[in-house]
């Protein structure tokens, strides 16, 4: 059997103010060649379709044209969805009845029987080859939040909701697979220990609980789909246990990464082998300079820098690091006229200011309580020192003071 692993598609989201429709065309278009190539028999997606819980009516079009092309150009495949935290589990859910007559399966929430209890056997969906017969069974949880789940024993933990959940539905799908049949999990969470990217994941906090355990995957699964994290990655050095990541960059933090799907070939009594398929970066990401410089090192190396005459959407983005020690009021005008009339997105100024540790411990507000003994003018003299690490001049000051007798003057007027 042969699986498509992939994950964190956050249509619909841009870069800063630019739209990334454009990249995300070029990704859906690059799978469903990959689809069409390597056949595989099933396509798992394990969450964050979508940015938000109300996606734009493009970014759905462009989802649900995907599903109708590559049910299409491969019929035989087996397409198995899960909501991600950043999706609507009821709105990705709501075209079920319709996407199950393309091959496609969507577990949003978890479906619960007449009387309130986990329906498992809707949590494990058969893969199955072009002659019907069942290759292997999916066990597909979604993205749960605290509510969403009261399992088990009474006044059990999150956690121990989680496990006794999915010890329950593997042991249900092993009730139903025979010998050489395939038992795979697909679900979106954060597992301990696995690398974030700080700038564009949200963090998953429950009840003061970061992550799961990779206790919670019995042995018996052949691989583990996972979703959330940017990052392609193993799991606690198990090849079997994987994040597919992100397939486009979603961040600057994130511009180093190697974006992929995983290809996973299960065969019986063969060891599990597995292909990365590198995603092609249809924009650049670029940072000029590399580290972060002096204002007047920085406008020389984007003087310097000569973009190619290219479409519009493929400019690339741009990222300015700086270097600063004092205010510079047109800072921003400068760059952006250095930039003028090249093809290149700026996103970002990226201000870095040094950090004298001395200073900052000797001038640092330590608390709240200490604003109650410090004349306005000092605290703005102290702040000033431990941002810029320079005594603010006396125009400055004078200006400061003169705000101060205004805001002054509007209070007694009241």
């Amino acid at each position: 059997m042969r699986l498509f692993h992939t994950s964190d598609w956050h249509l619909g989201r841009g870069l800063y103010n630019y739209e990334r429709y454009y990249e995300h065309q070029c990704f859906l278009d690059w799978l469903l060649d990959q689809l069409e190539n390597s056949r595989p028999d099933a396509l798992l997606i394990a969450g964050d379709i979508f940015d938000n819980s109300n996606p734009s009516a493009e970014s759905q079009r462009q989802f649900y044209q995907f599903l109708r092309e590559t049910q299409r150009r491969t019929p035989q495949i087996n397409i198995i969805i899960i909501a991600g935290n950043h999706d609507s589990p009821g709105r990705l859910e709501a075209p079920a009845p319709v996407l199950n007559t393309l091959g496609v399966t969507v577990v949003g929430t978890l479906p619960r029987k007449t009387n309130g209890e986990i329906h498992l056997k809707r949590l494990i969906t058969p893969i199955k080859d072009a002659h019907q017969d069942i290759l292997g069974y999916c066990v597909t949880v979604p993205f749960l939040r605290p509510g969403d789940i009261n399992y088990g024993k009474d006044g059990a933990s999150y956690l121990e909701n989680i496990r006794l959940l999915y010890q329950d539905c593997i042991e249900y799908a092993a009730t139903r697979k025979e010998n050489q049949q395939a038992l795979i999990a697909l679900t979106h969470c954060y597992i301990n220990g696995c690398e974030i990217s700080p700038d564009s994941e949200r963090k998953i906090t429950i009840g003061g609980l970061d992550a799961l355990s990779t206790e919670i995957f019995d042995s018996s699964l052949d691989y583990v789909a996972l979703g959330h994290l940017h990052r392609a990655q193993t799991v606690a050095g198990k090849d079997s246990i994987r994040y597919s990541g992100s397939p486009l960059p979603l961040s600057f933090s994130e511009m180093t990464y190697h974006h992929q799907i995983i290809q996973v070939d299960i065969e019986p009594g063969a060891p599990l082998r597995i292909t990365p398929l590198l995603i092609p970066r249809s924009v650049e990401f670029l940072r000029i300079p590399e580290q972060a410089a002096p204002l007047n090192a920085v406008l020389k190396a984007l003087s310097a820098f000569r973009p190619d005459k290219i479409p519009q959407e493929v400019w690339p983005y741009l990222q300015v690091p700086v270097q600063v020690t004092d205010p510079q009021l047109d800072l921003s005008v400068q760059i952006e006229e250095a930039l003028k009339n090249k093809c290149v997105r700026l996103t970002k100024i990226d201000l870095h200011r040094p950090t004298l540790l001395e200073d900052i411990e000797e001038n640092s507000l330590q608390s709240l309580d200490d604003l109650t003994h410090i004349r306005p003018s000092d605290i703005f003299r102290k702040l000033y020192l431990e941002r810029y690490h320079a005594e603010p001049t006396k125009e400055l000051m004078d200006a400061f003071q003169e705000l101060l007798q205004i805001e002054e003057d509007l209070r007694s007027s009241k």
